[in-house]
């Protein structure tokens, strides 16, 4: 503050009228404000990377960077002022007051601010990490500001998520510390097949594929290890087949169904070209036969039958009746013609 004060009495007298209108006061402030953006991205551009190198995260180098943006221009801003006649006091004060008036306006973005600052703390995420959202969105992390997050998704979009509403979501990052990503894919074959011959072929299959790690050291998550070739198990003995898992992992997890397809097109490829007795499963219903199949269609059949002739011959007697009445309503007639 002394040295802002040092600097507002030796350019005083350069700026004598300045003050004494208020729209050249705020054309000299708004002046200085220029000039100090303009500076703090030249001194940002000489002394971003030996700054950027002091730090190990990315986003923590590019808050700094911005905070000393900020501060270069605040000092032009409060320059400019103490040349046009405001003092610091009444800045503040004015300051205090707006922000009082709008707390609860800014409340949401002060609540971004805040969960920004922790997600930089906690390190959940680091730029160029690949995560996945709850709505099985992906993409990169492009930047991590103490506002929100932009996340550049793989169908090339982008996403700007507030902090505090990330911070809340279940976000999965797939490339944090270890970018090898397990895969499962389920193959149900026949209970004919040679189960064995099958689980032999499925691994030799999926180790031929590219980005599949055939082998090497187990790799270890947590206290556990787990088998880095590709590893098929007997899952489940389903209805029409055995159910055989196969594990494998991925070198890289940005291409997660381009490995899958090309893992399931292997395995299809190497049952078919290899004479083995290995069938894949699909639903299969037998229907059996005995000496009593049929009997309940013959019975209905002639249930039906016997309904119709009966029918018929109720219609048969009310036809006889009709007439027999004709006949005897002529006779009455005549009678009574005769008569």
């Amino acid at each position: 503050m002394r040295l802002l004060g040092d600097l507002v009495d030796r350019l005083a007298p350069l700026f004598p009228n300045w003050g004494s209108s208020p729209a050249l006061s705020f054309l000299l402030v708004v002046l200085f404000g220029a000039i100090g953006y303009t500076a703090s991205r030249y001194v940002v551009r000489l002394f971003g990377r030996p700054v950027a190198k002091r730090f190990r995260r990315q986003s923590v180098a590019q808050q700094v960077l911005r905070l000393i943006r900020a501060t270069i221009t605040l000092f032009f801003l409060l320059l400019g002022a103490g040349l046009v006649g405001l003092e610091l006091g009444n800045i503040v004060l004015s300051v205090t007051v707006f922000s009082a008036v709008i707390g609860i306006v800014l409340a949401p973005l002060v609540g971004s601010v805040i969960n920004g600052l922790f997600l930089l703390a906690d390190e959940p995420y680091e730029i160029g990490d690949m995560v996945e959202l709850p709505d099985e969105t992906r993409g990169f992390i492009d930047d991590i500001t103490i506002r929100y997050t932009k996340i550049f998704t793989v169908d090339n979009t982008f996403l700007v998520i507030p902090n505090d509403v990330i911070r809340q979501d279940k976000v999965t990052n797939l490339s944090a510390e270890d970018e090898r990503t397990r895969l499962t894919l389920s193959v149900e074959v026949t209970y004919e097949s040679d189960v064995a011959a099958a689980r032999s072929l499925i691994e030799s299959a999926a180790r031929k594929v590219d980005g599949v790690i055939e082998g090497g050291p187990d790799i270890r998550i947590g206290s556990a290890r787990y088998p880095a070739r590709p590893t098929c198990y007997i899952d489940e003995f389903h209805d029409d087949g055995v159910i055989l898992t196969l594990r494998y992992w991925v070198d890289r997890p940005y291409k997660l169904l381009t490995a899958r397809s090309r893992v399931q097109t292997a395995i299809w490829e190497q049952l078919e070209e290899q004479d083995v007795d290995v069938e894949i499963a699909y639903p299969h219903r037998h229907v059996v036969f005995d000496d009593t199949s049929g009997e309940a269609r013959v019975a209905t059949r002639e249930a039906a039958e016997r309904e119709t002739v009966d029918s018929a011959a109720v219609r048969g007697e009310s036809a006889d009746t009709g007439a027999d009445t004709d006949a005897d309503g002529d006779a009455d007639t005549d009678a009574d013609g005769d008569r």
